[in-house]
């Protein structure tokens, strides 16, 4: 058994047991979603937050998700490593990031503990950093093909075409690819055009505006509440904005720790995010969230949460604390809530319009959450009702163990929806019953 495996088993004995007393304590909450949603009080862990990740598991043969009522799902492409992220060109042709987390260093015994859980759970390791492509030329729903796109990235996620040029969000900057219509090909090296700095929440997601002048690009914080202080996460916790005529970029918004799936709502022309809200202070306390985005707005992150909560772990700048916006909708503590994307009214049956998220789930509460595909319906531009699930079934009944992870979504070529799996190395695709 490997040192590696020796301290995560360490770890979650430790963990076990304060995961009880806390239960204990605490109870379990109800949760934290929607438009008005009741946050607990914060009750901070002390030296002791809570690790709770199962054990990466993976799918046995012919397993699949549970889809819900009225919908199927099946496997589009399989035996791909770690795949994050998903991108359909014009011809079809389906693009998936493959990337990893990658040790940042251990200088603490919680970093070594969760380093260990992390690996535990496979979600650390050695970075594939590449681009796949994927294609059903058949047309049956199951990707025949798959061949490198692209190779030698740095923890590649988002990507968009446009025009000739293909973008890669690669951790540490924005680089564009000529890109070649007739083969559907890179035809020649990338060109940097935006950098940002690179590891803690390290996924660059990207999209295109609908007119196609610009790019919006998500740039997480290096940490949880800024604890190595403001100076490392300058230019950080951000949604960036970038003029592809003249090759500019500047901070869209700000104040958002984790933001990572981007998507427009077609009736007001919005801008939309999820964001993954900070840890150690509750099981629900703060929510995750869905929110529009506005030009020039600031989220409070790391002076406070869920509008004006200050968090007082956090050197305080009440000026920035009085301008901080409240979010949209609350999406649960914790969920990990990456993939975004929208769904017009009729693309599965049953459903209205509304954005789909993927959950990646948590690591770090006494009950898991998250571990599903959800959907939120929109009307008038604006959330409106409860989510409903697309895909569960991604963890054993006990909770010890995950046979998947969602992340990704998608509007696949045959108006399916196509799901991103990164501990089942799979791309899942879910269509009508």
């Amino acid at each position: 058994m490997s040192f590696s495996n020796i301290v995560a088993q360490v770890v979650a004995a430790v963990g076990g047991t304060v995961l009880q007393v806390r239960k204990a304590r605490d109870g379990i909450r109800k949760q934290a979603v929607g438009t008005a949603p009741t946050i607990p009080p914060a009750k901070s862990q002390g030296m002791l937050p809570t690790l709770k990740m199962p054990t990466a598991q993976g799918w046995a043969k012919g397993q699949t998700p549970v889809a819900a009522p009225g919908l199927t799902v099946n496997a589009f492409a399989t035996a791909l490593k770690h795949p994050r992220w998903i991108e359909v060109l014009p011809n079809g042709d389906v693009l998936v990031a493959e990337a990893l987390t990658v040790s940042g260093g251990i200088s603490s015994v919680f970093d070594l503990a969760m380093e260990a859980t992390m690996r535990r759970a496979a979600a650390l390791g050695d970075s594939p950093n590449r681009i796949t492509r994927l294609r059903d030329a058949d047309g049956d729903g199951v990707a025949e093909t798959s061949e490198v796109f692209l190779a030698g990235l740095n923890q590649p996620f988002g990507m968009a075409l446009h025009g000739d040029t293909f973008y890669v969000g690669n951790t540490d900057g924005l680089v564009a690819f000529p890109f070649d219509h007739a083969t559907h090909v890179v035809t020649g090296q990338g060109r940097r055009l935006a950098t940002f700095k690179p590891g803690g929440h390290w996924t660059r997601s990207i999209l295109k505006s609908p007119d196609g002048s610009r790019l919006y690009v998500g740039v997480g914080s290096l940490s949880n509440i800024a604890e190595k202080g403001m100076a490392v996460e300058e230019g950080r916790a951000a949604i960036y904005e970038v003029d592809l005529a003249t090759g500019t970029s500047r901070i869209f918004a700000s104040g958002l720790r984790n933001p990572v799936g981007l998507a427009f709502e077609p009736t007001t022309g919005s801008l939309w995010t999820v964001v993954n809200e900070r840890d150690g202070i509750g099981d629900e306390t703060p929510p995750d969230y869905l929110t529009s985005v506005q030009e020039g707005g600031f989220y409070g992150w790391p002076y406070c949460y869920w509008g004006r909560t200050v968090d007082d772990r956090v050197p305080q700048d009440p000026s920035l604390v009085a301008k901080a916006l409240t979010p949209d909708y609350a999406l649960g503590g914790h969920t990990a809530s990456l993939g975004l994307c929208w769904l017009p009214a009729g693309t599965l049956p049953g459903y209205s319009d509304g954005m789909v998220i993927g959950q990646h789930g948590s690591w770090n509460r006494s009950t898991l959450s998250g571990y599903r595909v959800i959907f939120v319906p929109f009307e008038n531009g604006r959330p409106a009702g409860p989510p409903r699930d697309i895909l569960t079934g991604f963890l054993t009944p006990d909770e010890r163990a995950s046979y998947g992870r969602p992340v990704g979504v998608a509007i696949g070529p045959d108006r399916s929806l196509l799901v991103a799996d990164d501990v089942g190395d799979v791309i899942w695709r879910v269509t009508g019953a």
